[in-house]
């Protein structure tokens, strides 16, 4: 009999394909995979009604047409073009009778599919699996520095030179901050992030440095796995300084964006009132409706980021105190380019080639 096929063994396989729903696919998917779903959204609820009112029956005699339907759609459209030594892999939520059909129907045509044991939720428990496994062994350097010192263009810097990153933001969708959020850009669900982040720590050579900014257990509305937050906490740090007249510069080029959203920028500003009062809030929002953004930043970055920065990393960083300082004067495209090579320098392991 042959062996089930589980996650280790998705690789070998020529594409992968979602069976779920369309809106189980958007929460979250194996990286990769395509979603030619064999109950939609709709079809799904009323199946599922279906079974709860009536019974099992007559939820699998509805479904089965509908499930018939739209794999004949799936087989005259994406699937059309497929070789016959085509090897697809299926799942569904658990790895039932959605991927069980849909795979039954491509080995009739000829194809040597396989449907995932455990569907999904064997993959969920991969994603959690990997976190928990690798995260306390993870050669982790955490970049750390004030508002607009270009942490993140940093990590993006270190990327193309050949380095291993881990852009926690870029997976988050979010920029850490009380403007973090992207006008127009949802945030991953909390599953999707993780999945991001276990698709990068699968891939880590723990024999190089592994370089992440310094983040809290939250970006956004999205929460770090505590097992990375825990070994981000113990990881050695570097702290970029640069003047507050090279962050402005660096962030009125960062956010420059939010000058053409001045109200929706005066409203992310609301929640900062219980910490600096009304009338500075009211000041700041005017700033913001002027499109003043070189004073706006400036007022943000002195007078309520600044504060709490030095406090707030030696209180979360557990290494924070024999942090390696590293000047940033020059914050511009070759000056981050340069800061970028002298950081990997410095790291055992750090050297790499950028990539051809």
């Amino acid at each position: 009999m042959k062996e089930p096929t589980r996650v280790h063994d998705r690789h070998a396989f020529d594409t992968l394909i979602d069976a779920r729903s369309p809106a189980e696919f958007a929460i979250d998917h194996i990286p990769g995979a395509i979603n030619l779903p064999v109950l939609g959204n709709e079809e799904r609820r009323i199946v599922g009604t279906l079974y709860k009112q009536v019974g099992a029956f007559e939820a699998r005699r509805v479904g089965g047409a509908m499930v018939a339907a739209n794999l004949a759609r799936h087989l005259q459209g994406p699937l059309a073009d497929k070789p016959p030594s085509w090897k697809p892999l299926v799942y569904c939520w658990r790895g039932g009778l959605r991927s069980g059909s849909m795979t039954a129907w491509l080995r009739l045509v000829g194809w040597d599919a396989q449907q995932l044991a455990g569907g999904y939720k064997a993959w969920r428990r991969h994603v959690i699996d990997t976190i928990e496994q690798r995260s306390p062994s993870l050669p982790l350097v955490v970049v750390c520095g004030a508002t607009g010192s270009a942490k993140t263009r940093l990590l993006h810097t270190l990327a193309a030179q050949g380095q291993q990153v881990l852009d926690l933001e870029g997976l988050a969708r979010h920029k850490g901050s009380l403007l973090g959020a992207l006008p127009g850009v949802e945030q991953p669900s909390q599953t999707a992030f993780e999945t991001a982040i276990a698709s990068v720590l699968e891939r880590v050579d723990a024999a190089r440095p592994l370089y992440v900014e310094g983040e809290g257990r939250r970006i956004g509305r999205l929460t770090l796995p505590t097992p990375l937050a825990e070994r981000m906490r113990a990881s050695p740090c570097i702290e970029l300084q640069a003047s507050t007249a090279a962050r402005v510069e660096y962030l009125l080029r960062d956010y420059a964006y939010l000058g053409e959203r001045p109200q929706w920028l005066a409203d992310q500003l609301d929640p900062l009132k219980p910490l600096h009062g009304n009338a500075t809030i009211a000041a700041w929002q005017a700033m913001a409706h002027a499109r003043q953004l070189p004073q706006l930043f400036e007022a943000l970055a002195t007078l309520h980021y600044d504060p709490s920065y030095a406090r707030s990393q030696r209180a979360y960083f557990k290494a924070w105190a024999g942090r390696q300082v590293v000047p940033a004067d020059d914050l511009s495209a070759e000056g981050i380019e340069a800061l970028a090579q002298r950081v990997a320098a410095a790291w055992p392991g750090g050297a790499a080639t950028a990539p051809a």
